[in-house]
């Protein structure tokens, strides 16, 4: 069970409800969903939390709040959480970060930090990740992380890129 992962500037935890406003404000900023053709709403990031919080209880893991180390607030998440893509067990690797957070490699730092612990902690299932293949800054968050091209496809309404470690 991922009770906490520390970096040289970032902890992710698991979420808690005091999470919720933070995580659910960052998913549904227009900035950060300006490459997704079907944005959620509040409603829909609610939900989406719910869904979290749901396979942290049912699993053990899922997506992390990130904060600052010694920080009080949640500049973004990342981790991983069970998927099915074609037909087989993935762990899903995904990352979102508050638009004033932008440009300091949180991202990088934080999803590779992840990535680590789902290579050690589950060797079995393979990380797969999926970025649209308009979203350049995303595209070069998994170049440094090491993925390479999986393959493209529509996903989610849009031409979407598939990548493994």
């Amino acid at each position: 069970m991922l009770r906490e992962i520390v970096t040289s500037r970032l902890v992710l935890h698991p979420f808690t409800e005091e999470d919720r406003a933070a995580v659910v404000a960052i998913q549904t900023d227009p900035a950060t969903n300006r490459f997704n053709p079907d944005p959620p709403d509040t409603p829909g990031g609610d939900l989406l939390f719910d869904s979290w919080l749901a396979h942290w209880a049912e699993h053990g893991f899922g997506y992390c709040a990130v904060r600052e180390q010694g920080g009080p607030e949640v500049l973004g998440l990342t981790g991983v959480r069970l998927r099915l893509f074609r037909g087989d067990r993935v762990l899903n690797l995904a990352y979102r970060f508050a638009p004033s957070s932008w440009g300091r490699g949180y991202a990088v730092e934080a999803a590779g930090a992840a990535v680590e612990w789902a290579e050690r902690e589950l060797p079995e299932l393979p990380v797969l990740i999926s970025v649209n293949a308009t979203n350049a800054p995303s595209l070069r968050v998994v170049e440094r992380l090491g993925f390479t091209r999986f393959e493209e496809d529509v996903y989610e309404g849009a031409v979407s890129r598939h990548f493994r470690r």
